[in-house]
């Protein structure tokens, strides 16, 4: 007689990760509209809600795995591509900007989840060991400060998504401002970075605190 535990084990694999992807897409999907809620994207995705809870238990999750979506596929490769640009500033300034088109492509990814900060912070994060090499090389380029880490960049993104990527700003206001805060990234006659102090907090509890209107 077979065993057919690890063929449904495998089968309830399979089709959870397949849920999972379903209410993914249906995320992209319904934000990308504008407004939603977990209702719409559990029925653009063909679930339940109950099944929706399971995979992402709140806002905040879904907007992760959308932002994870999106940088993985719409950004990461222009990473990748970048890696052997001659101008490692100017392409780390058109990942900032692509990175920014990206977000307010989708409408409703930055209203949905309360602290869009902190995820998109997250997220970013996960990406500071392929911008690594770039931000080497336009160092060692004399383009872009020494004293910036890696780890800086993803904050400093969040920076240009939390001013720039609000429904409604224009373009070309973006890409003017986003060149502005890439100056600061400039060497010449910049001030010493003081240290971070780890007990303090950081940008992502600073934007929490601010009172919206």
């Amino acid at each position: 007689m077979t065993n057919a535990a690890p063929h449904r084990d495998r089968a309830r694999r399979v089709d959870a990760r397949s849920s999972a992807a379903r209410i993914v897409a249906a995320g992209r999907t319904v934000l990308g509209a504008g407004e939603g809620s977990l209702e719409q994207i559990a029925a653009e995705a063909g679930v339940g809600i109950a099944t929706l809870y399971r995979h992402f238990p709140n806002r905040e999750a879904i907007v992760s795995a959308v932002l994870d979506d999106l940088l993985e596929t719409d950004l990461l490769p222009l990473i990748t591509d970048a890696a052997a640009s001659r101008y490692p500033r100017r392409a780390l300034l058109d990942i900032a900007n692509r990175l920014i088109e990206l977000i307010t492509e989708e409408q409703g990814l930055v209203t949905f989840a309360s602290n869009f900060t902190d995820v998109a912070v997250v997220a970013l994060e996960r990406l500071s060991d392929s911008l690594n090499p770039l931000l080497k090389r336009a160092q060692e380029q004399g383009e872009i400060r020494a004293d910036l880490t890696a780890d800086d960049i993803p904050r400093f993104l969040v920076m240009g998504v939390a001013g720039l990527a609000l429904p409604g700003t224009a373009p070309s206001t973006r890409t003017r401002f986003m060149a502005l805060l890439f100056d600061a990234l400039n060497p010449a006659n910049a001030t010493p970075l003081p240290p971070l102090q780890t007990e303090e907090g950081d940008l992502r509890t600073a934007i929490r605190n601010v009172p919206h209107s």
